[in-house]
């Protein structure tokens, strides 16, 4: 699943190919993916340019002339960039023909991915980024330490939470909570002061990396250029059950947190 990092890359390789071009027709194969009516959608953003892109948290923040065009690529969503007239595959869902005599779409396997097209005006306060909280280089220790010892719930799906912290999916959880030394399924309100800005700066140091190296390639990720990420070869407890811990040469174990798989060391994260 595409998280912060993955994210970031595709915007970073998007905004060297579509900026400043004008959206001149939309094909839309699964409107379910569109969050409105997809024939106001379609008129809306014909004739619109494509100004800015930015991110945040794992949403695609794509600035046009009066609207914003939000993505979310959840499980399995990619864009290709592909000369006028490729012809289509099953998986390609809609169609962005621009004015350069390209076209993007955009490819989702899974159908899970989103968009919203809202105002400029509006979109932080409408829409999927009202209650997306702040990212780890931004957030507040003292914010986000209330938020977190206030919880009775496993610190792993506090952070998984993105109204408490955005960007953190599963692999940079399982990551940060490794290197914090703090085992997932510790209630909020037992982690301290010390545990939460542990928490943080690994937080920090995970992403930072992670969008240094263009992410992570689980399953069938990949970048839209077709670069695989390389932060994989840095996972140091995520997929590595049964492998023996790269800090005490303990057997990491795979368990579930609420559902979800989880790596953990049973030493360092005693």
């Amino acid at each position: 699943m595409p998280e912060l990092p993955e994210v970031e890359t595709v915007r970073r390789t998007l905004e060297t190919l579509i900026l400043d071009k004008t959206i001149t027709e939309v094909e839309i194969l699964y409107p379910k993916i569109i969050q409105m009516d997809e024939h106001e959608f379609s008129e809306r953003l014909i004739g619109q340019k494509i100004n800015r892109i930015d991110r945040m948290g794992k949403h695609l923040i794509i600035h046009l002339d009066h609207d914003v065009l939000i993505v979310h690529l959840r499980m399995e969503g990619r864009f290709f960039y592909h000369p006028r007239g490729t012809r289509l595959t099953k998986h390609d869902h809609l169609c962005f023909h621009l004015s350069d005599g390209m076209q993007l779409t955009y490819h989702d396997v899974r159908k899970f991915g989103t968009m919203h097209l809202i105002s400029q005006k509006d979109y932080l306060t409408q829409g999927p980024l009202k209650d997306l909280a702040k990212e780890p280089n931004e957030i507040d220790f003292q914010e986000f330490k209330a938020l977190i010892q206030k919880r009775k719930t496993e610190i792993k799906a506090i952070l998984l939470d993105q109204k408490v912290i955005s960007g953190l999916g599963n692999i940079y959880v399982d990551e940060t909570l490794f290197r914090a030394g703090i085992d997932p399924t510790r209630l909020g309100i037992h982690i301290t002061d010390l545990e939460v800005n542990k928490i943080l700066d690994a937080a920090k140091l995970v992403l930072e990396k992670a969008i240094l190296l263009g992410g992570t390639t689980i399953r069938t990720f990949e970048a839209m250029d077709g670069v695989h990420g390389r932060f994989q070869n840095e996972l140091m407890v995520h997929t590595k059950a049964g492998e023996p811990c790269p800090i005490c040469g303990t057997t990491i174990i795979k368990t579930k947190v609420k559902g979800r798989g989880t790596y953990v060391c049973p030493t360092c994260q005693h």
